[in-house]
Parts: structure tokens; sequence; C-alpha cells
């Protein structure tokens, strides 16, 4: 599939709700293996597809199997087996971000390690689509605690790994306890022999998909990329277009909205930028690149689709301001610079919880991406002098300068200074609107939004171990507590993961019977509220608010408190609009 006429998601017979999703969620053109898987699914036909990870693999079952969900059912019509818990937990999550538009729709991920309490109450309450290892499938099965009678599909994800831990018997058996009926989808990155066998012995007639990623990235195309911290990501971008001695950039983010915004925020720092996406029209979109490759336009910000066919010969820089969602649209973005044997620079922001993807990339293009260093003051002092002192030696080299040289003469006998005040002067004049010296960037006491968690606490009720108490925290509720098994490792954790909190910055969690509380950093950036408000922890969604003056007492239990937003507030408070108190 060229680039020029890839599908869009809208043109595929996706439910009205999904399709919203996936359009909130800025995707707008299905991967390879999406397009492929997609349509057979949806029409209730097997599936066998050899693909890598990264290339978009959830996504090609969720999307069509989630169509055909009876919600009015309450039983599990969707089995996806995985070989570890965290997949297990990634692919839950992202089918709760699918269905978000499908009401009281439930998804459970069951894995070993986890308490079977909370798994068992999960499933008593009733579930749509179950996500689970091998082994706990098996343990509730055996249980009676699970029951596939109202089974429609089943999902066998990364098979070849399930192989290699030793959990190939178990699946055999799990899949033969399901209906005759059930639809079956099996995707694996290799077709050992004994995965062929699973799938010949429980597929029938299957629709065979081979998806290579892509290795052909530009070996003129340098790769860094920049592990997300407590800088906000629109400072780091300015700092590194400070810095870098680029041409012309394209911006790649997610969403066609992202594209305006990001675009303003930069017109407003003085930068020649513009959108790029799939809402303009074909007029608008090639005046943009026209004025991309005549030098008027040096910054554009594009989503996947619209940037399709730019060839411009100064594009010197690809950033991947938002991770892309497969590796083969990484291998597109970045081969927008480096044509022609051109060099070429592509940096790439990764959070905290987009490290898996960052590897599925290295893996895919089998060349290594290196960590880079965000820009420092110093270090735009330093570009901003270089870059004035080559204006002035420019302006010697190519203007008359007679009559600036008597002028200046006069002005030192008139006022009895010298040369180098004359020339400060005039250099504070040129340079005033943009200070060579910037103002000092504050390098953030807020490490709170960047490293990895440390998963070292398995206490349940005792506050946890406060670190970095000079950091003004504000009590939290989340609607989650010892009712559904929770422990402060896991409120950690997701909170780490999923929201690039450090864990160190993470104060007090007290866990109660029907919620828990939560200390965390004052003045967060609304983008990190605005991801605290997806979260779920086992399954259960967090309905973050900010605590009530009885929470944490011991004594109340008090019905679940306003979430964020019905008091009108614009920032996702659910109030009054506060602005972070410092700069992220």
């Amino acid at each position: 599939m060229s680039e020029e006429n890839a599908i869009l998601f809208s043109d595929l017979a996706l439910s009205e709700p999904l399709l919203r999703a996936i359009e909130e969620l800025g995707y707008e053109a299905p991967s390879p293996i999406q397009a492929k898987s997609i349509p057979p699914l949806l029409e209730g036909r097997d599936v066998l597809g050899m693909a890598q990870t990264g290339t978009g693999k959830t996504g090609a079952f969720s999307l069509p199997l989630l169509s055909r969900i009876d919600l009015n059912l309450r039983a599990p019509q969707l089995l996806v087996l995985a070989p570890t818990r965290e997949l297990a937990i990634q692919v839950a999550e992202a089918m709760q971000a699918y269905a978000r538009h499908l009401p009281d729709f439930h998804v459970l991920p069951i894995y070993g390690g986890q308490a079977m309490e909370p798994q068992l109450r999960g499933l008593k309450r009733g579930v749509h689509v179950v996500v689970g290892t091998p082994g706990r499938i098996q343990d509730h099965l055996k249980r009676g605690t699970l029951k596939l009678n109202q089974l429609q599909a089943v999902v066998l994800d990364e098979a070849d790994e399930m192989l290699r831990m030793g959990f190939i018997d178990d699946v055999d058996e799990i899949l033969s306890k399901t209906p005759a009926s059930r639809q079956v989808a099996l995707f694996s990155a290799t077709m050992p022999e004994q995965i062929r066998r699973i799938a010949q012995r429980h597929l029938r007639s299957p629709v065979e998909i081979s998806i290579k990623a892509s290795t052909s990235t530009v070996q003129t195309i340098t790769q860094r990329y920049w592990p997300v911290s407590g800088v906000h990501k629109l400072d780091a971008l300015t700092r590194i277009l400070e810095v870098e001695n680029f041409d012309a950039v394209i911006i790649f983010v997610r969403t066609k909205v992202a594209t305006t915004e990001l675009a303003e925020k930069l017109e407003a720092r003085g930068y020649a930028a513009a959108a790029l996406n799939g809402d303009m029209n074909q007029a608008l979109r090639e005046k943009a690149i026209d004025r991309l490759k005549r030098g008027s336009l040096d910054i554009v910000i594009a989503t996947d689709v619209a940037a399709r066919g730019i060839d411009v010969a100064r594009v010197s820089h690809v950033i991947n301001y938002d991770i892309p969602l497969d590796t083969e649209s990484y291998v597109h973005r970045i081969g927008r610079t480096g044509r022609a044997g051109r060099s070429g620079e592509a940096i790439l922001f990764v959070a905290p919880r987009e490290k898996r993807m960052l590897s599925a990339i290295e893996r895919a293009t089998g060349q290594p991406i290196t960590p880079m260093r965000l820009p420092s003051q110093s270090d735009i002092a330093d570009k901003r002098s270089a870059d004035f002192k080559n204006q002035i030696t420019e302006a010697m080299e190519s203007q008359e300068l007679d009559f600036f040289e008597t002028l200046i003469e006069q002005y030192q006998t008139e006022h009895d200074v010298g040369l180098a005040e004359i020339a400060a002067a005039l250099a504070y004049m040129a340079q005033k609107d943009r200070p060579l010296l910037p103002d000092e960037i504050p390098e953030t006491p807020s490490h709170a939004f960047s490293e990895r968690p440390r998963r070292d606490d398995n206490r349940r009720d005792e506050p946890r171990q406060r670190r970095n108490d000079d950091i003004p925290r504000v009590k939290y509720r989340i609607e989650i507590g010892r009712d559904q098994g929770v422990a402060p490792k896991n409120i950690v954790g997701a909170l780490a993961n999923e929201a690039g909190i450090d864990s160190k910055y993470i104060g007090a969690i007290r866990i109660f019977d029907q919620y828990s509380t939560v200390d965390l950093p004052e003045g967060m950036p609304n983008e990190v509220f605005n991801q605290l408000k997806r979260l779920h922890v086992l399954g259960v969604p967090l309905n973050i608010s900010e605590a009530g003056p009885n929470d944490g007492d011991e004594s109340s239990h008090r019905p679940p408190s306003r979430k964020f937003g019905p008091r009108g507030g614009n920032d996702g408070f659910g109030g009054k609009p506060r602005r972070p108190k410092q700069r992220y």
C-alpha cells in the first residue's frame, strides 16, 4: 500500500463510537497490519497474522472485534491471551481507550502475581472482554469462575512468545474449551512449526497476513531521542529549535487539533510555523508546502496523513513531538528528511510509558536511537552569540558601511566614549527583543514527571514514606480501595508508568475500603492531569478528584466525590482554573 493511496479508518466499516474514539486518540490512517486485518475480522473470518511488536497489532484485532460486542450481554465475549502481565495490561488499557464511547463497557485483565480476589469480583460483576495470561486463565477455568460459553472470538497475541515461555500447551487446551463457532485471530512475529500446528487445529480457513516491519530508514539520518522529563514538552521543543542548525523542520503530532495549537504557540515564540492537517483543503495544503520550499515558512506541524508525499529538499530535521503509534509510521515520518542522499536529523520525544515503542522502533529499523541532552541556558546563549557574530561578519563582508563608520566616529568624538561601549549599546539595541543571554531556564525541581518508577512499596494501608518533603503537594482522592484489592505499589506503578510522575515525588498513599488518597506535586501541567483522568488501576477507573476535608479520615465513607470538570472549570480541575506555580 503506497503512502498516497492509503485508506483511512473512516473508510472501514467500524462502528461510529469506535471511529469517534480513534479520532480523539489521534489515529487517522490504519497501519498495514490494521488495514489488512480489520476487514476480514469484521466479516467474522479467522486471521493468521505475522507481524512484529510495534506494527499496530492491538488495534488490528481490538477495533473490529469490539465492533461486534453485545453491550447488553454482561459475559465474556472476547478473550485475548497474552504472554506477559505487562502486555495483558497494555492490551486491556488500549481496549478501554478504544471503547470510551461504548456505554457500560467492561474489560478485565487477569494475570499471575495479582491477588485472585479482585479478579473474582470483576468476573462476578460481569465483563465483556477478558485479557489474560494463559496460566491464570487456566486457573479460572479450573475453578469455574470464567465461563466461555458466550465467547465470540479468541485472540492469541504474540503466540511465538507464549511458545518460548512454555505456555503453548495451555493455549491449546484453552482453545479446545471454547465454543466451536468462535472466531480466532492468531498473531505471531515468527511462525515455528508448533504455532503452525495450533493454527491448523483451531483456525478455520484463515486469512493469512504477513507484515514485515520497515527497516528502510535512511543511513544518512542521525536519530536521537529525548526522554521526556520534568521540562514541559513545548519548552523542550523551543530549546531544541534554538540550538539545532536547521533549515526547515517538520514536527509530527498525533491529532489535527494539536497541529494548530502547536503552530500558534511556536508563532507566538517568534518562529515561522504553520499547521498541516487533514482538515485543510488541497489548495491550502499545497500553499503551505510551497512556502516551505521557498523558505517563507521554516516549520510545519503535521499529522501522519497530511505529511504524505512531502518532498522538500530543505527539510533538515524531523521532530516526533508525539511518538508514532507504530514503527511503520516512524519510518515514513523520518523519511521526510535525508532525501536524495542528503543528511538529516530525526528527534523523538519519548515519555516513560513509551519506552516499549522506542525499543520496537529500534528492533524494526535495526538502528540504535541515541539519547540526547536537552540544551541548557548556556548552550542557548552560546548559540545566540555565535549567530550574532556571524551576522556581524556577514554585514562587514557584504554591506557598504562607510556612512556608518563616519557616524560612529562623530558619536565617539561628541560623547568621548570608547568604541567598545558604542558597539555594546548597538548590540543591545539590535538584540533587545531576543537577548543573547536568555532568561534563566528553570531546570525544574519537577523531576516529578520523569523517570520510571521503582516499585518498592508493598504496604497496603500505611502511608508511603515521603521523599523530597520540600515539594508542595495536593491531596487527591481516587475511587479504588481495599475492596478492589489495590496496594500502594499498584497506584505508584500507574502514576509513574502512565502519567510519567517519578515515584519519589509521589507522597503519602492511604488505602481505605472504597477509595484511596494520594499526595501529588502541586501545579502539575494540564497534560499530566488529562492523563491522570484516563488512568485505570487493576481495570478500575481512578476517577481522580481533589480530596475533600474528610477524605483520609478512617471514619469517612462518603460517596464518590466530584469528578474533574462539572463545576465549569476549563483546566481539568473541576473548579476555578489554577495556574501552575512553576514552569514545567
